[in-house]
């Protein structure tokens, strides 16, 4: 394939109005001269396969957003460790005859926090024990995290992120929201991700407020009672947003076999989203 060549990858999701994945990868393909185009394709799980399958040769990847990450994974003829470990997919490319499915969530995990400052430790604590938690657990073996707890309101819901921590061979333990020591779990902790909406965590704000790093993955509306506490306490505060960025960085190398033009993508996001947060690279 000749670096002129007119390719397009678009954004899989439903709702996908609201994604701002185009705004990355169109200020990538913009700054390194390709005359490449990404959409928005509304597209649930059930969805997925039929219409990857379906469209033509000139498509080289897919960013996956929910609901479609699980079903990324299953369509793939291919995977990528990390991927398998967090059990879902973000990202599709076209892999020969085939598709390859990696997870660069994880990137945008591990990235947001570097970027923030984050220096390690050994423990990191989650809220939440969705689709995002497994990927976060991913990142935690990564950034050299070896222990993790999981904060959940029903102890059933937490299957997928202990089957995620066994596959990465890291250890878990699973805490229920209403007998939990917030104050002692969040002073204990190295960093805290929070997976889950404002609302949930907003009566547990003085307490959460210890721990020394938080990656809090809502961004919008912003800042979050949570955010606002950490910071106000003296900690460091990393975003959904960050996820945003770094994870696209990834996702553009796949979709092009070249690096990713980082700062154009970074001052693409930060003034399509009205320069409300700093966006460390």
């Amino acid at each position: 394939m000749r670096p002129t060549d007119v390719r397009k990858a678009a954004v899989l999701g439903s709702p996908v109005a609201h994604s701002l994945s185009p705004v990355l990868h169109g200020a990538a393909f913009e700054a390194l001269g390709l005359p490449w185009t990404y959409e928005r394709l509304e597209c649930d799980e059930a969805r997925l396969p039929g219409l990857v399958a379906g469209l033509g040769d000139e498509w080289v990847g897919f960013s996956v957003t929910m609901p479609g990450k699980r079903a990324a994974l299953s369509f793939a003829s291919s995977a990528t460790p990390r991927a398998i470990a967090v059990g879902a997919a973000n990202t599709l490319v076209r892999d020969g005859d085939g598709w390859l499915a990696d997870c660069t969530d994880v990137d945008g995990v591990v990235g947001a926090l570097r970027a923030s400052g984050f220096a390690g430790g050994p423990l990191g604590v989650i809220l939440g024990a969705g689709g995002t938690a497994c990927a976060a657990l991913a990142a935690f073996v990564d950034l050299g995290i070896t222990s993790a707890v999981v904060v959940v309101r029903d102890l059933a819901r937490a299957a997928d992120a202990v089957e995620s921590a066994e596959r990465l061979g890291l250890s878990l333990e699973l805490a229920r929201l209403a007998d939990t020591d917030f104050a002692a779990l969040a002073s204990s902790a190295a960093v805290l991700v929070n997976t889950v909406p404002p609302a949930a965590t907003e009566p547990l704000t003085a307490a959460l407020a210890r721990a020394p790093h938080l990656l809090d993955v809502i961004y919008h509306p912003w800042p979050t009672p949570l955010a606002t506490a950490v910071t106000d306490a003296g900690g460091v505060v990393a975003t959904g947003l960050d996820m945003l960025l770094h994870q696209a960085f990834g996702q553009f190398t796949h979709f092009t076999g070249r690096e990713a033009p980082r700062q154009a993508m970074r001052d693409a996001l930060f003034s399509a989203t009205g320069g409300i947060l700093p966006l460390p690279l």
